[in-house]
């Protein structure tokens, strides 16, 4: 069942994964690390509540990254111009528009989710 009531305000993105479910946590903790990996320069922030990533210095929401953690799922806010260039590629997963959904009982995409993260940092970057 989820969690009723407004969502609580953290401190750090540290804050947030605590406040998970230790399967959840597991989950957004290596999300964290593969977004890392992809982009080692991104600044860690919240935004909007949830962990998100700078992929230019001091980028607005639209030059973010996002993940959140749900109770079956972690959710990964690329962008809608990055969901759309993997579109083939996501298929297998529940999707919005600019959004994914990763099951918490499979394992990351770990190479995709490299790949949609460069791609949206070198989109922003006019590349």
């Amino acid at each position: 069942m989820a969690k009723q009531g407004p969502m609580p305000n953290f401190e750090t993105v540290d804050d947030y994964i605590s406040n998970q479910s230790p399967e959840v946590q597991q989950k957004l903790k290596e999300l964290r690390a593969i977004i890392k990996e992809a982009a080692p320069e991104a600044e860690e922030i919240l935004n909007y509540k949830v962990p998100a990533y700078t992929l230019v210095t001091n980028g607005k929401r639209d030059q973010q990254i996002m993940m959140a953690g749900y109770a079956k799922f972690v959710g990964f806010y690329p962008f809608p111009t990055t969901m759309a260039a993997f579109s083939e590629e996501l298929s297998e997963f529940k999707q919005g528009k600019g959004s994914v959904q990763f099951p918490l009982n499979k394992p990351l995409p770990k190479d995709l989710i490299v790949k949609m993260v460069k791609y949206r940092q070198s989109e922003l970057m006019g590349k």
